[in-house]
């Protein structure tokens, strides 16, 4: 049983699964929805610029992106199937492998998608608050990319949490409260010891997605350590590791129930 052999089945069980399929499809159109609904409340001079309003539907759409990583990592077993799976491909590993890649690939397929809906049902409230998206623009680029690498993280996340904790229901309350709500409990009650932990958190990510203009006002805000905008990025890449590592401990030392 080769590695290609094993993505090839991967795969076909992956598209095979309607959640699967209309989670992307969400993600998709969460971000492109509320980053429309968002850019109705720009306003001139506001601070918006022409990548922030076409990556504000990260803030509901990085919920998809989890969730598309969790059912990933999750769904053979809870139907079972992961019984088969692993008699056909003993080893296991190969198998988290192959979806590791396919869930990169499937989230920065979604991410890119989501990406360009977003930009064009922006185009128009951009144009008329004369803020047009200008990619000659270090920081804009860097808002886009990190938009994607961003996302694709956190579906990486849900896979780590999804393939350890392996039911899916659990799996994805444990990555909605990490990454969203934690943060979002920490960042209403700022303190130095609040403002360090929040730094660490995967929600942290998100500065790749914040202009220089508001990161420099968050920094002054915050009593924790300034992050760099792509160290930000790859600690996100770090809890993903983090959690695969530990899902395939789990996987090649314990059982599959």
């Amino acid at each position: 049983m080769t590695f290609l052999r094993v993505l090839t089945s991967e795969g076909d069980k992956m598209t095979s699964v309607r959640t699967f399929r209309w989670t992307v499809l969400s993600c998709v159109a969460v971000a492109a929805a509320t980053a429309f609904g968002l850019s109705l409340f720009a306003r001139p001079g506001g601070g918006a610029t022409g990548a922030s309003l076409a990556v504000a539907g990260y803030v509901l759409a990085q919920v998809g992106f989890l969730a598309l990583g969790v059912t990933a990592g999750s769904e053979e077993f809870r139907t079972g199937m992961a019984d088969v799976t692993f008699v056909a491909v003993p080893r296991r590993l190969p198998v988290l492998a192959a979806q590791a890649v396919l869930t990169a690939v499937s989230a920065v397929a979604a991410a890119a998608v989501a990406l360009v809906a977003s930009i064009a049902v922006t185009a128009a409230r951009c144009d008329a608050l004369g803020i047009p998206l200008n990619l000659a623009d270090a920081e804009t680029v860097r808002m886009l990319v990190g938009f994607v690498l961003h996302q694709t993280a956190l579906a990486l996340v849900g896979l780590g949490l999804g393939a350890l904790l392996r039911r899916p229901a659990g799996a994805f309350v444990t990555a909605v409260v990490g990454v969203v709500v934690l943060d979002q409990f920490l960042a209403m009650n700022p303190g130095r010891f609040t403002d360090t932990v929040r730094a660490f958190l995967p929600g942290t990510g998100m500065r790749l997605l914040t202009g220089d203009d508001q990161l420099a006002a968050l920094d002054a805000a915050s009593s924790g350590p300034p992050l760099e905008t792509w160290a930000a990025g790859l600690l996100v890449v770090g809890w993903a590791t983090v959690l695969l590592v530990a899902a395939a401990a789990r996987l090649r030392r314990g059982d599959i129930a």
